[in-house]
């Protein structure tokens, strides 16, 4: 399988995974909106309008992830990568914004209690739901997180985590419904504060989404141990005396590699040709979805700017 049709295949099971979880967000609002009113239960039916904001990244991730996949053009000569980190730079975006919202209404109701006001006690069916919820949503997580890891995704991996925030944000919901249901009226406090303790994880979460996207869209290097691996599969080359000029980035799935190499000066264009298609073949098979751009330089001895012992030189 060539890099090419590698990249489709990921993309389909991209589009797929995120279809799945718009499937399910849709199903979860609706279920969500209509047992929050049945119930009685104003925390299921906030819960519900917050599912509605899911469907919305569900569709900006689709959208992303259609126009990554597009691939190579004239227009785009390093893909449209940058697509899918815009979409997790989004989705931190989005986090941080529900995460407030939640926060606000978490305080507002703890001053409301502390003030006297007693909530209603909510019907069963609200508990059920969100016991429901919870589940499925923790399930959307782990699937989303292994296609992610599969493909390499960013925006997926972001997605992933928006898919566990809102389990989170489920559970606060479930631990102040099961207060009001069985503790008592004194005790649907619970629903509030967990609330807040929920919002100030998704905030945590989002900075964490957020800092890599930024960094990718900044064009930070690749981590430190990807460039020593590229380093060690340069270095594995019998015939490579030196390389200089390493600089490394990211593209969405896709990790960009430019580096000079220096062999013996009378080696022919297409031994020199047959290292640089190795090295590119090494670095698919341990980093993944790469394009390397290598450049070939002759070697000149013991006074060569560049020496055997400065090999593993980064970026």
């Amino acid at each position: 399988m060539n890099q090419h049709t590698e990249h489709i295949t990921s993309n389909r099971q991209e589009k797929r995974c995120t279809l799945t979880g718009m499937a399910c967000d849709i199903v979860l609002s609706g279920l969500k909106i209509a047992s929050g009113l049945i119930g009685r239960s104003s925390a299921i039916l906030a819960d519900g309008i917050h599912s509605i904001s899911d469907t919305m990244t569900d569709v900006l991730v689709y959208a992303m992830v259609r126009l990554s996949g597009k691939g190579v053009d004239e227009r785009y000569r390093y893909g449209r990568g940058k697509y899918e980190t815009l979409a997790a730079f989004l989705i931190s975006i989005i986090l941080v914004v529900v995460a407030l919202g939640l926060l606000s209404e978490g305080a507002q109701d703890v001053w409301a209690a502390l003030n006297g006001e007693t909530l209603e006690r909510p019907h069963n069916i609200a508990l059920i739901v969100a016991i429901i919820a919870i589940t499925v949503k923790e399930g959307l997580y782990h699937y989303t997180r292994h296609v992610s890891k599969k493909t390499g995704s960013t925006a997926l991996k972001a997605y992933a985590w928006h898919h566990r925030a809102d389990a989170l944000s489920t559970v606060a919901t479930l631990l102040g419904v099961a207060g009001a249901m069985f503790l008592g009226e004194r005790w649907r406090v619970l629903d509030p504060l967990a609330a807040i303790a929920v919002s100030v994880l998704i905030l945590v979460l989002a900075y964490r989404l957020g800092r890599p996207a930024v960094e990718e869209l900044l064009e930070v290097s690749l981590p430190l141990d990807e460039q020593q691996r590229i380093a060690d599969i340069v270095n594995s080359m019998p015939d490579v005396k030196a390389f200089h000029n390493l600089r490394t980035r990211r593209n969405g799935s896709l990790r960009v590699v430019d580096l000079h190499i220096k062999v013996e000066g009378d080696m022919n264009v297409s031994d020199s040709h047959d290292i640089t298609r190795e090295i590119e073949r090494q670095l698919r098979e341990q980093l993944g979805e790469v394009m390397a751009n290598i450049h070939v330089e002759p070697y000149r001895g013991t006074n060569d700017c560049e020496k055997i012992e400065n090999k593993n030189q980064g970026s």
